[in-house]
């Protein structure tokens, strides 16, 4: 059950469902409860367990097989954490250069506003 601390309910369901997967109660090639099943039992809203599931798709523990379900992943097929490491490089790179190029446009916008006021007569 999602408990009222703060902490989104769906980090909260992704938390418990990590924990499982890592302490074997949710085995490799096991399939995870129905999105219905998960939201009864944690007494969430059907989103809030996708988004969950979503969290721990992206963190390579599960993998959806469209029409039958989502599936814990083994660890042998999981992204080595070196490719993990090269993403994040890759994504700090990245905010670094969007970082630059929204300063940019700020100075622009800056400048290109400063209007004189209009005459009265």
């Amino acid at each position: 059950m999602v408990k009222h601390t703060g902490r989104p309910g769906y980090l909260q369901i992704a938390d418990d469902l990590r924990s499982q997967i890592r302490g074997g109660s949710l085995a490799p090639g096991s399939p995870l409860p129905s999105t219905a099943q998960l939201a009864e039992r944690y007494d969430a809203s059907l989103s809030v367990v996708k988004m969950a599931v979503g969290i721990l798709r992206n963190e390579g523990l599960v993998i959806g097989q469209q029409g039958k379900g989502v599936f814990v992943r083994d660890v042998d097929e999981a992204a080595p954490a070196g490719d993990l490491a090269g993403e994040v490089a890759d994504l700090r790179s990245a905010v670094q250069e969007l970082s630059v190029r929204l300063a940019q446009v700020e100075e622009q916008l800056s400048t290109s506003t400063t209007r004189p006021a209009p005459r009265i007569r």
